[in-house]
């Protein structure tokens, strides 16, 4: 299930399956310009970065984002017939893909309130869900996620901490998880393996981040 999906650096994911796909594009290494489709899950600068947008999109690029980060993205040039502004908790198709929203949000910090409607989304691909979480600690919306693979934050700080995100995918049993949101930041490789130290048996536990 984690054929052609790489976990670039920090909370950057791209997959390259039904279409190419990019999830917060940050430092990325040269110039691409292949993305079908982009999501970002939020504004903070580690996961809005117009750079690094600038590197991977191309003309028909499609953006998908909250709806705060859609008005930088007219800003920035995105015509806005290729901007889908989603709000969560909410089912969406683009280009053929399936996708739905679920909040993101702390609620025992302020960095990313729960006022702000900033996601994470649930991906339909080759018949299987992906669930990239977008900085979040454990809430009542994600516990209740069903997904066959979960991209979950372990650095802490800003987001749940590894403990805290084993608990989250020990409710949620996916087949796999990937620990992501460590190695530069907050966190490190060993919060990483600390997480996967945490899962259930049964869950895969797959460190696809070498920082």
């Amino acid at each position: 299930m984690l054929e052609n999906i790489k976990v670039l650096y920090h909370s950057s994911i791209k997959i390259e399956k039904e279409k190419i796909i990019y999830i917060d594009p940050f430092k990325i290494d040269k110039e691409y310009y292949d993305a079908d489709i982009i999501f970002i899950t939020h504004g903070h600068y580690d996961h809005y970065s117009e750079e690094d947008i600038n590197k991977v999109k191309k003309e028909e690029t499609i953006m998908v984002a909250p709806f705060d980060v859609s008005d930088k993205l007219l800003k920035m040039g995105i015509k806005k017939e290729n901007i889908i502004s989603v709000k969560p908790e909410k089912e969406y198709n683009v280009k053929g893909i399936k996708f739905e929203t679920v909040p993101a949000y702390n609620i025992n910090k302020q960095f990313h309130p729960k006022s702000n409607e900033w996601v994470g989304y649930i991906i339909e691909l080759e018949g299987n869900r992906y669930y990239i979480s977008g900085d979040t600690d454990i809430t009542k919306e994600n516990m209740k996620v069903k997904c066959d693979v979960a991209f979950v934050p372990v650095g802490g700080t800003y987001t749940m901490d590894f403990k805290e995100a084993a608990e989250l995918i020990n409710e949620i049993k996916p087949q796999i998880a990937v620990p992501i949101h460590y190695g530069s930041i907050v966190g490190t490789k060993q919060d990483a393996i600390e997480f996967s130290k945490l899962l259930n048996q049964r869950i895969k536990c797959e460190i696809c981040m070498l920082a």
